[in-house]
């Protein structure tokens, strides 16, 4: 009997019922036993958000300044696992508070020490940086990359911009004024997220985890835009300007968080499409990095 561990935070309900989609065919399998483990914090963020909440969570999500969790259950913790199914969400372009808590944990080393891990995200677009930051604490937790799979909203980005911050603070993920699309990963998405758990169960049966990903990537797994990769390379250096003055001042951090609420808004209406533009302008010149950075964002 070999035992995998479904590992995820949700706080709308997304991304657990991608995690019980793609662990479907484990679950079916008779020599397989699946464990689930939610992480929890001792003291939850809002769901819905207020505004205030929100932004005050920029600085630390960034980072990467982890808070206390809820142990781990003793029966988990003393299991051996042949692989962990490794679920997150991206706040501020980095890993969700509660994920990067887990991964910093010692209950989450003991966990992932030695073991496979395949990494599954649901964002709105940009996880590209946020996954770089996952390689970087897997492998101080000694565990095994060895998958990724990257479910986005697939709208257009200043779409998704609006849909999903409704989502976010109304609790309710519904049509923004009956005529924008929904928020969040599509449920067609969602529920043909299980075809990648086939993939995954067949490799692990197979103990052939090392030849995974290139078999993900060639049914959809992970998709590429060279445009929201230049997007979240260079929101990554402002955002660590930001959330260092931001941090480092706490006695101005109200005023300093309210002053970034402006600049994010007009970077995302007005410079976003200066960017998506001069990126245009210049994919021609730039055409043999782009495709040899989309080989490697595609693997692990």
């Amino acid at each position: 009997m070999k035992n995998v561990l479904v590992v995820y935070y949700s706080q709308s309900g997304q991304l657990e019922e991608i995690a019980r989609n793609i662990a479907k065919p484990f679950l079916n399998s008779e020599d397989i036993k699946v464990t689930f483990h939610e992480i929890q914090l001792e003291k939850p963020f809002p769901f819905p958000w207020d505004k205030d909440s929100f932004f005050d969570a920029f600085p630390e999500s960034f980072l990467q300044i982890p808070r206390e969790l809820k142990p781990v259950p003793e029966e988990i913790l003393n299991t051996k696992f042949d692989l962990v199914l490794f679920h997150y969400q991206v706040w501020y372009l980095s890993p969700s508070i509660p994920i990067n808590s887990f991964l910093k944990s010692a209950d989450g080393k003991k966990l992932l020490n030695d073991t496979p891990v395949i990494t599954i995200s649901g964002s709105r677009n940009m996880w590209i940086m946020a996954q770089e930051k996952i390689k970087v604490l897997l492998k101080e937790a000694n565990a095994q990359l060895v998958g990724n799979v990257a479910l986005v909203d697939r709208v257009g980005n200043l779409i998704s911009v609006i849909t999903i911050v409704e989502w976010m603070f109304s609790g309710v993920k519904k049509k923004y004024l009956g005529i924008f699309p929904l928020p969040g990963v599509s449920e067609k998405d969602i529920q043909e997220s299980e075809k990648f758990g086939k993939v995954m169960l067949s490799e692990f049966q197979q103990d052939n985890l090392r030849n995974l990903q290139p078999k993900l990537t060639g049914i959809g797994a992970v998709k590429i835009s060279s445009y929201l990769v230049t997007v979240d390379k260079t929101a990554n250096k402002i955002f660590n300007k930001w959330s260092n003055l931001i941090y480092k001042n706490k006695n101005n951090r109200k005023l300093l968080l309210k002053v970034f609420n402006v600049y994010l808004f007009l970077a995302i209406w007005l410079i976003s499409p200066i960017v998506y533009i001069l990126h245009l302008i210049t994919y021609p010149i730039k055409l043999k990095t782009i495709k040899k950075e989309t080989q490697y964002y595609k693997g692990v």
